[in-house]
């Protein structure tokens, strides 16, 4: 499956009404108004089933896991593979032996650079990243860099937000590696990455997709995309911080060292060396956050309870309602950065990430007023400066969609920064 999803997906069928009331930071007041949570693209909010599957961990099988003969460890070991066999599936991925558990997308792009980049990439290879990424995507290539005399290279984008690849065969020149988003933190901008992926190949370069942003909200396809990597994380996606993967390509898998050394991660240890374990387990050093590997397990369960064609249609209602809404209430003192529709020229182009710029309001200063009506945006640079750079702005207000939003939700927005601009004006 391409990110270019032709045309728009299917109408969703599921009660958001009756779906928000499963989580229950989201029936909280504050200010004395009821909450808007509109920074899933920060984190999500996590519904009962979640909380109530890790409570069940602790209170039932508390055991470590891959060690114990005894009844709960067995229990607790069946419980973690269950959830990487789960998550294979809702990946795409042809095995659930090619998902390792990390701690979120940043240390997963980090064993990657670690441990695929030490061993394959040395001075004057060339690193080809996208002016989309979040720094995630771009530190550990420029430490790399540091160390290795590796050539950083940049996918500029166009004025839309979208990535420009007039030039795209002429900067896969040399590449060893193409590392990219799968959506936008900032503009919401969604590339073509079977596209970016088949270009990458065809002159023998490996693809790493950081699909933190992407995964929460559309159907995924690891295969579909023919990726070598990719990167997900647990907390935008319904589940616990503190929990992410990688998935990775077996044979590729099979060839790299370990990331991290210690217990679990060996098959056998002298006072000479150590024989590194099989995938995936050479990768998952020490005690894993079983807990919240659980609590993962029962996010995909209800993203699957809900279906995400239908995730992915009602937020494409929603992004569009709320791009029509806003640009109908507040004209050229508000703009919008990124596409300025969801679909185009048959394409689904953005998600639901919305950063703003209201008139001369500084984010933060409309971020703490729009609080004061319960809506819960977020202001800053988004982990995204050289986009920041481009995008001629300091910091954004950003406001990002998910399952649990419907058009009550952009309608507080919009009625939000009406009164913040009436604040400001006086």
């Amino acid at each position: 499956m391409d990110t270019e999803v032709s045309g728009k997906p299917p109408v969703g069928t599921f009660d958001v009404a009756a779906l928000k009331a499963e989580f229950p930071l989201l029936q909280r007041e504050v200010h004395g108004r009821p909450i808007v949570y509109l920074d899933s693209g920060a984190t999500s909010q996590k519904p009962q089933a979640v909380l109530d599957a890790m409570d069940r961990y602790y209170a039932e099988i508390n055991a470590n896991v891959h060690r114990g003969a005894y009844h709960i460890a067995e229990r607790a070991t069946m419980a973690v593979e269950s959830a990487r066999a789960s998550l294979a599936r809702f990946l795409g991925a042809p095995s659930a032996e090619e998902v390792v558990f990390t701690k979120n997308a940043t240390e997963s792009i980090n064993l990657v650079a670690h441990s695929w980049g030490r061993t394959n990439l040395a001075e004057g290879d060339v690193v080809l990243l996208t002016m989309l990424e979040h720094h995630a995507n771009i530190v550990p290539w420029q430490q790399l860099a540091a160390e290795r005399g590796v050539e950083v290279r940049w996918i500029p984008v166009d004025d839309q937000g979208r990535l420009d690849l007039a030039n795209l065969d002429a900067l896969l020149h040399g590449v060893r590696l193409l590392a990219v988003t799968a959506a936008s933190n900032v503009t919401g901008a969604l590339p073509p990455i079977r596209r970016l992926a088949d270009a990458a190949h065809a002159v023998g370069a490996t693809v790493l997709v950081d699909a933190s942003q992407w995964v929460p909200h559309q159907p995924t396809d690891v295969t579909g995309w023919d990726a070598d990597f990719v990167a997900v994380t647990g907390h935008k996606m319904l589940g616990p911080t503190g929990i992410g993967a990688l998935w990775g390509r077996r044979e590729l898998l099979d060839a790299m060292p370990p990331f991290l050394g210690g217990g679990s991660m060996i098959q056998n240890v002298t006072v000479d060396g150590f024989t590194p374990a099989e995938v995936p387990t050479r990768f998952e050093a020490g005690t894993q956050p079983i807990a919240e590997i659980v609590g993962w397990h029962a996010a995909i369960d209800v993203l699957d309870g809900l279906g995400m064609e239908a995730v992915a249609a009602h937020e494409c209602d929603l992004t569009e309602y709320a791009l029509r809404t806003l640009a109908d209430r507040f004209g050229d003192d508000l703009a919008i950065h990124g596409p300025a529709g969801v679909v185009a020229d048959g394409a689904v182009v953005r998600g639901g990430t919305l950063s703003l710029a209201y008139r001369d309001v500084h984010p933060h200063d409309l971020s703490q007023v729009l609080d004061q009506h319960g809506v819960c945006v977020r202001a800053g640079h988004h982990c995204a400066k050289p986009l920041m750079k481009v995008l001629g702005v300091n910091a954004t207000a950003r406001a990002s969609l998910y399952l649990y939003n419907d058009e009550s939700d952009v309608d507080a927005l919009a009625d939000a920064l009406a009164d913040a601009g009436d604040f400001f004006a006086s």
